[in-house]
């Protein structure tokens, strides 16, 4: 397991903005961070504008001048968003055009056709996760409400028996696996690789989306036995049309851009040799961008095409998926702001230098600060890119897979007990008809399930690879 140790190196080598000592820089990261959670929690300011005050304010507290704390995060912001920013938009596309083609109905009328009975939770897992990977976590809750309310209706289940194991679907692939945000800033923070992030996260996932989902449905149906609320249900999409993709064409257009990344991560661990025709060719087709691009492309032809919709019909769709996520880029970016703030200030060397004689596991830490920084805001991504921004020093001595572990721990770290400050909660709260303590005792309780046992297996295979 990768401990912290004298000999590991900061990561930036450029001068800090500031020469304030240890204790100055240590209070002005907690006031910063305190700043950020009063105007989120407090005074309910948008996250973008909390962080990019709470960035200016940790400048300030660090005795930096306010043009170099300036330039510190519009820097951060600019290169987070090119970073990961074209992803995004591209990852919305796609989710968009899966939803308005019927696409994502076929998949879930198809999966649930070859369920039922005790079967049916696990259906739902299959169906959330599937559908979770090209779409943001409350895009997916939507389009899957009106799913879970059905078949909770039809087949008489406790709705928690049929929710829980969608919401845990969609959480654990917005937390752990790649081309969500949260994964792609932490990605970037840490100059981890992609292709074995995902890999690896996918292996977490799975085990750790089973206790979450049909296991922990079993006791959340018991501590919150309620039937799915009367209600009218929202349309779905496929209603309106007359044909829509059919299931393999669906299926395969949303795989396509993990395989194409799967396959240059196999390609780098098998032959590792940049001169090489066949990995140079993999480099180009399954770097991130080129792979999603490529599903767009191709989503346009087996989602929009096959559904009827005309060329003007499929631009319409492509600009109506990249409306919504103008404030998830604001948020990223000025979260990527505030990181580079922490980094120029000399935060990161300072938690180098600090935790040099610890004993603690530096994934366990970075797992910690997540934890902390996900139960003052209620906002995973916020969580995910300020704990990584902190932590991004500790992958400088690391190996490829555990730099990876390293970001699945702030992943899983992110996720843990949502409660009353995250929207998450009460969108759930409001869906599902639930009061405030049912929804602690199911949606925070399977939250804070998924990020222990996400945290503890990434802490296992520390040891084995």
């Amino acid at each position: 397991m990768t401990r912290l140790s004298v000999e590991m190196l900061a990561a930036d080598t450029v001068a800090p903005i500031t020469t304030a000592g240890h204790a100055q820089l240590g209070i002005a990261v907690l006031a910063g961070i305190a700043v950020i959670v009063l105007l989120i929690t407090k005074f309910k300011l948008h996250a973008f504008l909390a962080l990019t005050i709470g960035s200016l304010a940790l400048g300030a507290f660090a005795g930096a001048p306010l043009d170099k704390a300036i330039a510190s995060f519009t820097t951060g912001l600019g290169t987070t968003v090119a970073g990961v920013g074209v992803l995004i938009a591209l990852g919305a596309i796609l989710g968009k055009l899966l939803a308005d083609s019927g696409g994502a109905d076929q998949v879930v009328d198809t999966i649930l056709a070859k369920a039922g009975g005790r079967a049916m939770p696990w259906a739902m897992v299959l169906i959330a996760s599937v559908i979770g990977l090209p779409l943001f976590f409350e895009v997916g809750i939507v389009l899957l409400i009106p799913v879970v309310l059905m078949v909770a209706k039809r087949g008489n289940y406790s709705l928690m028996r049929i929710g829980i194991p969608a919401l845990a679907g969609l959480s654990v692939m917005h937390g752990l696996v790649p081309p969500h945000p949260g994964p792609l800033v932490a990605i970037d923070a840490v100059k981890a690789n992609l292709g074995v992030t995902l890999a690896l996260g996918i292996v977490i996932a799975i085990p750790t989306v089973i206790i979450a989902g049909p296991l922990f449905s079993k006791v959340a149906a018991r501590w919150v036995d309620v039937q799915a609320p009367e209600r009218m249900l929202p349309q779905r999409a496929s209603d309106e049309l007359e044909k829509r993709p059919s299931f393999g064409a669906t299926l395969a257009t949303i795989l396509l851009p993990v395989v194409l990344m799967l396959a240059k991560a196999l390609v780098d661990l098998t032959v590792d040799d940049p001169t090489k025709p066949l990995q140079r060719v993999f480099d180009v087709i399954g770097s991130p961008l080129i792979a999603l691009l490529a599903a767009v492309i191709v989503g346009m032809f087996t989602l929009g095409r096959a559904a009827g919709f005309t060329k003007g019909r499929i631009s319409q769709t492509v600009e109506k998926g990249l409306v919504p996520i103008v404030g998830v880029l604001l948020i990223v970016g000025a979260g990527g702001g505030f990181k580079q703030t922490l980094i120029d200030c000399g935060v990161g060397q300072m938690i180098l230098d600090v935790s040099k004689d610890w004993s603690i596991p530096a994934l366990l830490l970075a797992w910690l600060i997540a934890v902390a920084i996900r139960l003052a805001t209620g906002s995973a991504t916020v969580a995910t890119v300020s704990a990584a921004g902190l932590v991004a020093p500790l992958a400088a001595d690391m190996s490829t897979t555990h730099a990876a572990l390293l970001v699945l721990a702030i992943g899983a770290g992110s996720l843990f007990f949502s409660h009353v400050n995250d929207a998450g909660f009460w969108l759930v709260k409001e869906y599902f008809g639930l009061e405030v303590g049912q929804t602690v005792k199911t949606w925070s309780v399977m939250e804070t399930i998924i990020s222990v046992v996400a945290g503890g297996l990434v802490l296992l295979l520390s040891l084995v690879l």
